[in-house]
This record gives C-alpha cells, structure tokens and sequence, in this order.
C-alpha cells in the first residue's frame, strides 16, 4: 500500500502542474485552470512530507525508459520547492488579478512548474535533462512577463545565457554518457563515479559545473540574475530565486564526484569563487536602487556561501556527507527566506490598515534569518560550522574560512539593511488582495518550520547552540547594522548599474550618461587639449611645406 500511495502521489505531482498546463490550451477552460493553478504543488508537497526514499518509480514507455523517486537530498529540495511554489502561486493570484496577461503568466508558471518538479524527482540523467531545459525555457515567459523593454532586455540576456549553459551541459553530459558502462540511459547516482575515473575528469567537471553554475549565479555567470529580477512579476522573482536557482546546486550534488575522490584544484576554485561571489555581490547590490534588485544580488551573494559548502565537500571525501547534508539545509533555509523577502516587496507596496510597525516587524524577520541571527538562519550557519568543529585533516588556509563566513555575514546584514530602506519607499498606500498577504504570510511561516524537518528525517544533525555561538552569530549582525547606520548617513550609492559588467560590454544609452555626467568636465579638458595639439599639428605641417618649397626652388636655381 506505501509503494502505491508513493507511485499515485509521484505521477500526481507531475500530471496535475501537466495536465493543467493541456488544460489551457482550450480557451473556454482558462478561468477554471487559473483557480486550480496556486494549488498545482500541493501533491509534489505532500509527497516530500509523507513519501520516503525507496522503490523508484520505472516508466518504461516514457524516452528511453524513465525513473523516478527521492532520494534523502531530493525529498528535501522537493519540500522547499513545493511549499514555496504553493505559496507564491497563491500571492500571484491576487498580485495578477487585474493584469490582462494573467492567463499568459499561468501557462508559464505551469511549465516551469512541472519543468522544476521533474529534473528533482529525476533519477536518470535525460529525464534530469529534460526537466531542467523545460524549467529554463519556460521561465522565459515568466521574465518577459510585461513586455516592456527592460522586460525584453532581460529576456535576451536570460536566453543567451540560458543556450550558453544547456551547451555546455549537454556537452558535459554526452561526453560523459559516452564513458559510463550503461550508455544507452544511465542513472544519476552512476554518473559522479563515471567522472571520477575518466581520463578527461578535469573537462567533464569544467562543463558541468560552469553549465549548471550559469544558474547558481557564478561570479561572471550571474548577469541575467540582476536584470530579471527586477522586470519579473513578483512572485516569478520568489521561485526564480528561491527554486530555480537551486536546480544548479542540485545538479552539482547528483553529477560532481564528491565524496568519492579530493579535488583540491576543483576545491579550491569553488571556494574562491564563492567567496567572491558572496562579498563582491554583496558589494554591488549595496548600489542598486531597485529593493528586488538588491535581492538579486544577495541571492548571487547567499549562493556563494552556498558554493564555499560545495568546494568543502570537493576537497575532503570524509567530510562529505555532513557538508552535502549542511547545504541542502542552507538551500532549504534560503529558499523560504528569500521567497519571503521577494514577496514582501507587493505587500509593503499595498499595506492597507497594516502599515505600522508590526507590519516592519513581519518584513524584518525574513531579514534577520537570512543574516543568520533567527530561525531557520541558526539551523543553517550551524550546520556549515560543524564542518570545521571535526577531527578531519583540512588544508591549513581552511582555518581562515570561519573568520571569512563571519564577514559574509556582515555583508549580509548591510543588504538586506539596505533592502529595507529602499523598501520604505514603496508604499502606495492601498490594501493588497487577500490571496497576497495569505501567499506571503504561508511562505513566512513556513521558513522556520521545515528547516527542522531534514533533522528529524535524519539527513541532519543539529547541535545545540552555546553561548559563543550565539557570540558569533550575533556580532556579525550588529557590525552589520552599526555600518549600514553610518553609512546612510555618510555615503552616497555608486552608478553601478543593474547587470554590472553586462553594461560595461553592452552600454544602454542612460548608462552612458549616467556615467558621462559627472565626468563631462575631464572630458572638456581632454578635448581642449586634443584641439590644441591639432592646432599644433597643422601649424608645422605648413610651416614645414612652406619652408621645403623654399628649399626646392633654391635648389632648382642652383
């Protein structure tokens, strides 16, 4: 009876989101699907709740031959996945109910649903494959949602990158097929043991992990993530960062070899380029003057943080399964705050009577669990500290990680502080519909909840926390405040725009002059100067032929 419930509820978690997205295409059926369409998830949900790793699901008829199931790992991204999916289709059916493109928005929101849901429940690689590329491309039509020309810009640049990385994966991942002993289909759990003995190890991990690192956010992959943001629907920007960036790091626990060989190159390469990630995002989302912009970058800088786990894991095989286990929870844990903070920004636009501040109160608490001070925040800096609190041998430069995480930290608080302040301003004094502040109000909620749940369903453990670690999880925050306090008050925002080294290579027409602006008068001077030199220029030349005519007639008489 439990294999059957299991089977029901895993086809059901698919065909519904599926079946809906059918359903659409008859135009007479579209209200009804809109209704049924915030509840799509909700089977997907109660499998991650009541379903359990074990017998996969084999459907021999679909491609090749498809497998489905959960793993330990997957049953957890399918929770945070499905509860903020739940959530924000919820809040999008009272934030888009008098946008005339809403029924558009469905259609895409179910494709990318069932897109996101297939590539975690996948257990073979094509399957895995399919799902992520559906997931990708039809997110598209979530960003170009209103069809302005920002919208558009984004969508291009989302598209380009989004080709750039299934080229890579799918290079990565034929030529890895290639190698393995089951050519024809194999499962995920054979590819990351494939890689570790192959010849070309180096160039298999390359590709996949730059593919699926287009989604993570990797420091000069990350451009598309601060120009969608901003231009998506709200609630397309909570699954986008919360859910979909994700399915990269998923990726990267399936296909990487971890746990099975050490990589210290590789290591040390991720780690770096996480931290980068986690101070240098942080750093420009600190000049952005868009509140879901400046999430975009700190879900660029959280995924670092994110990124520093893995490089861990690739470096030490003893400590693999506790760092896998840490980042699946710091993913769970980031999902729901970060879906939070995005769907706040429609309710302090329509706060209604609730304006006041209880209501900063509730957009604060999101906040101060992303920094690691609340909730979920403890259960997920605590885990990726017991990392350094073991008896295994590491490198001698790990020692500086803890001291470098604490200053994330720090460069946490001041975004989200600085997110706050932008989101001040975005009152419009109106009441948002009932579905919105329900959406928002289950999606902060449910944050601290789950994040208990991979504990409990042994995938976790969690250690009390002491006195100093309390110490060093507050002082972080603190800092944080004391700088973004003075700062407001000392400092002025650079003209850093929106997609950062995108608008070096590709300039817009008000970025140029932005940046012309305060620089106009060097520019004068540097012209005045090029005039003089011409003027120069053209002086000797006549004297010069002036002075050769001369010569040459004199010559001539001789």
């Amino acid at each position: 009876m439990p294999d059957t419930l299991d089977t029901t509820l895993v086809l059901a978690s698919l065909l519904l989101p599926l079946g809906l997205a059918v359903l659409w295409s008859v135009p007479a059926l579209r209200a009804g699907v809109g209704r049924l369409t915030p509840w799509a998830p909700a089977p997907a949900l109660v499998l991650s709740l009541t379903g359990a790793p074990g017998n996969p699901v084999q459907l021999d008829w679909l491609l090749l031959g498809t497998s489905l199931g959960l793993t330990e790992v997957t049953r957890v991204f399918l929770l945070f996945t499905a509860a903020l999916w739940l959530g924000a289709g919820i809040h999008a059916r009272g934030y888009l109910q008098d946008d005339p493109h809403r029924a558009r928005f469905e259609l895409f929101w179910l494709l990318t649903l069932v897109g996101n849901l297939v590539l975690i429940l996948a257990l073979d690689i094509a399957t895995f494959y399919a799902g992520f590329a559906l997931m990708t491309f039809a997110a598209y039509g979530l960003v170009v949602h209103t069809g302005e020309p920002d919208a558009r810009r984004a969508g291009r640049v989302y598209l380009v990158m989004a080709v750039l990385g299934e080229g890579l994966i799918l290079a990565g991942i034929l030529l890895t097929v290639a190698e393995a002993p089951v050519r024809i289909l194999p499962l995920l759990t054979d590819i990351p043991a494939v890689i570790a003995g192959s010849e070309r190890r180096d160039l298999l991990i390359a590709l996949l992990w730059l593919g699926f690192g287009i989604k993570v956010g990797l420091p000069l992959l990350h451009l598309w993530l601060p120009l969608a943001h901003p231009v998506a629907p709200v609630p397309a920007s909570a699954v986008l960062s919360g859910t979909m960036i994700k399915a990269g790091l998923l990726a990267w626990l399936h296909i990487l070899p971890i746990g099975l060989v050490s990589l210290p190159g590789w290591s040390a390469l991720a780690i770096g380029a996480g931290l980068l990630a986690a101070f240098g995002a942080a750093f420009i989302g600190l000049h952005q003057h868009h509140p879901k912009t400046v999430l975009a970058y700190s879900s660029v800088s959280q995924m670092g943080l994110i990124t520093v786990g893995v490089g861990m894991a690739l470096q030490e095989p003893e400590l693999a399964p506790l760092l896998v286990a840490a980042v699946t929870v710091f993913a769970l844990h980031h999902a729901m705050t970060k879906g939070a903070l995005f769907l706040s920004v429609a309710v302090a636009r329509h706060p209604g009577p609730l304006a006041g501040p209880l209501l900063w109160v509730l957009l604060g608490l999101p906040a101060l669990a992303l920094a690691g001070i609340l909730g979920s925040g403890v259960v997920a800096k605590g885990g990726l500290k017991a990392a350094f609190d073991t008896a295994v041998a590491v490198p001698d430069w790990w020692r500086h990680l803890p001291g470098l995480l604490q200053l994330a930290a720090v460069a946490t608080t001041l975004i989200l502080a600085r997110f706050l302040w932008l989101l001040r301003t975005e009152s419009q004094g109106d009441r948002a519909p009932l579905s919105v502040w329900l959406g928002w109000g289950l999606v902060l909620a449910a944050g601290p909840a789950l994040v208990f749940l991979p504990e409990f369903w042994g995938l976790a453990a969690r250690k009390p926390v002491s006195t100093g670690d309390w110490i060093n999880l507050g002082w972080p925050v603190l800092a944080g405040a004391a700088l973004a306090l003075a700062g407001s008050r000392l400092l002025r925002p650079w003209p850093i725009p929106p997609g950062d080294l995108l608008a070096v290579i590709t300039p817009r027409p008000g970025i140029v002059a932005r940046i012309r602006a305060p620089t106009a008068p060097v520019f004068q001077w540097m012209l005045g100067i090029l005039g003089i030199c011409l003027k120069g220029l053209r002086f000797t030349k006549k004297h010069f032929l002036r002075n050769s005519k001369i010569r040459w007639n004199s010559f001539k008489y001789l």
